[in-house]
């Protein structure tokens, strides 16, 4: 994977405020000003990080179960194929097989557990530009709940991957301020979008989850049929992306 990140920042404590429907709607939004980087008739292919470090435990168990809800939606509109990347530890940074069936992703995520650790968020960056040099990637979707290496290399590297034109969907667990801030820019240097659920809150984190994988196997046409079915997740995405 990519260099080690550098040293931590401390993390900001803010509170956690409440999720609203017009925050889910404005993520779902922004996503139409994207283009596809696949071509029509082609499985879409979407890179899942989650950070899994020991914070994430409760959301991590719920990903397991949510993530069958991407290729459901995906199925629909043309197939999907996942990569799931995590880290945890002090180092662990690990990216799986490319997977097309929900169950052999879940029996992945199955058999991590998370580990105290710093995030390693230029490590999946880095990776996802890697990946889409091989074979054009549509989607790079993170789900995290902090942020603790420095800005402007994030920045840098999302950069990179924006020019290959890759969005990265940023979904934030919490109202952490420092998180937030890195996880807007990503997703504006990438032209993807960035959204905030609240902890625990399976429903609000499915949406965004079909959303994403709605876009990566079918593009903006997929994604604007998902939010007329009043899909909110949907919503939200295609309204930063416009």
């Amino acid at each position: 994977m990519a260099d080690d990140p550098k040293p931590p920042t401390e993390r900001s404590r803010a509170p956690t405020a409440t999720s609203t429907r017009a925050e889910i709607d404005s993520f779902l939004a922004k996503v139409g000003g994207l283009t596809p980087s696949g071509e029509p008739g082609q499985r879409g292919r979407l890179i899942f990080a989650l950070d899994a470090t020991m914070s994430r435990q409760p959301m991590w168990d719920t990903a397991c179960q949510l993530q069958a809800d991407m290729f459901r939606e995906a199925a629909a509109v043309g197939g999907l194929d996942v990569q799931l990347v995590y880290y945890r530890g002090l180092s662990e940074c690990r990216a799986s097989r490319w997977v097309s069936q929900a169950e052999r992703l879940a029996g992945l995520m199955e058999q991590i557990d998370c580990r105290g650790g710093h995030t390693q968020i230029g490590k999946v960056i880095g990776h996802a530009k890697r990946e889409t040099q091989v074979k054009p990637v549509q989607a790079l979707v993170f789900v995290g709940d902090a942020m603790e290496e420095e800005l402007d290399n994030l920045c840098h590297a999302a950069g990179e991957l924006g020019l290959l034109r890759v969005p990265a969907f940023m979904f934030q667990e919490g109202a952490d301020s420092i998180t937030e801030q890195a996880f807007r820019e990503i997703a504006r240097l990438t032209r993807g979008a960035y959204c905030r659920f609240d902890p625990g809150a399976a429903h609000q984190l499915a949406e965004l989850l079909r959303a994403a994988a709605a876009y990566a196997a079918g593009g903006l046409r997929a994604l604007e049929n998902l939010s007329h079915r009043q899909q909110s997740g949907a919503v939200k995405l295609l309204a930063q992306m416009r």
